[in-house]
């Protein structure tokens, strides 16, 4: 049972990527997934959630209305648009699982069940 993210990428201040979750051993449907980072020297937060059976969704507030995250039923995977990159964007992105209850990114840690291993998105030089 696994989650893997893909889609890091170098982009520049005012561009725009998007970072795809899957997972192996079991339906992302069944879960409510979120995206997090972390950049150099900073703590894990959490940016983007959704839970995948009602489509309910919570942003941090520093992404809202930049980083909306959708799920695609058919390939069961979630994204991560990540539109208007700010300086402070690049960092590792991951994706993780928690119990579909949970409506709200607002978690502790220890209430994600599963964490990918994480893409990056490196600071522009």
């Amino acid at each position: 049972v696994q989650l893997v993210e893909s889609g890091g990428d170098l982009v520049q201040p005012g561009g725009s990527l998007r970072l795809s979750c899957v997972a192996s051993g079991f339906t992302l449907g069944y879960y409510a997934i979120g995206w997090f980072r972390q950049a150099p020297g900073k703590k894990r937060e959490g940016v983007s959630y959704i839970v995948t059976d009602d489509e309910t969704t919570d942003y941090a507030d520093s992404v809202k209305g930049r980083f909306p995250i959708s799920r695609d039923k058919y390939n069961d995977r979630v994204y991560l648009q990540m539109d208007n990159l700010h300086p402070d964007s690049p960092a590792v992105y991951y994706c993780t699982s928690t119990d579909p209850l949970f409506k709200s990114i607002t978690l502790p840690d220890d209430a994600f069940d599963y964490w990918g291993p994480r893409t990056q998105v490196p600071v522009p030089s």
